[in-house]
């Protein structure tokens, strides 16, 4: 039986790390912003055992006009679980949590191997690839919400 619920920024370390910063200090999963009041967390259990993550910033990309954007950032779910479906369910409700935040875009910067998953959810590709140092190539994707 799976859930997902709002966590704390720290509770997103245990998913973030292994997969989004294996190789790196565990200080890497602290992103800026993590703890602002805007800031939501959520965790997907799987019984009591957190299995996947999502956090989701308030925050404006200049490559759009939407009034009011949303960024989804550490999107994570543990390597025995992935491609079972999990990480559509954290995406779907992020979305339904920046919908009841009447948001008007999500954006977020996706690594290349995932760019076909997002894009399956009705993302799209804005933009050229980039190399996020010492983690690797990125796009920039989104998806509009409103006609704002």
């Amino acid at each position: 039986m799976q859930n997902i619920k709002k966590i704390a920024a720290l509770e997103t370390f245990p998913v973030r790390h292994p997969v989004l910063r294996a190789d790196k200090s565990i200080d890497s999963c602290h992103f800026d912003g993590d703890n602002l009041e805007t800031t939501s967390h959520f965790g997907l259990f799987d019984k009591n055992n957190i299995i996947g993550v999502i956090s989701i910033f308030e925050a404006k990309n200049n490559l759009f006009a939407a009034e009011k954007q949303y960024q989804i950032r550490g999107m994570a779910v543990l390597k025995q679980y992935q491609k079972k479906g999990f990480g559509e369910k954290l995406i779907l409700n992020s979305e339904k949590h920046c919908m009841d935040q009447k948001a008007n875009l999500i954006w977020f910067n996706a690594r290349k191997k995932a760019i076909g998953f997002y894009e399956k959810m009705g993302y799209q590709v804005k933009g050229l690839p980039f190399e996020i140092l010492g983690v690797g190539e990125h796009v920039v994707m989104f998806k509009k919400m409103s006609d704002e």
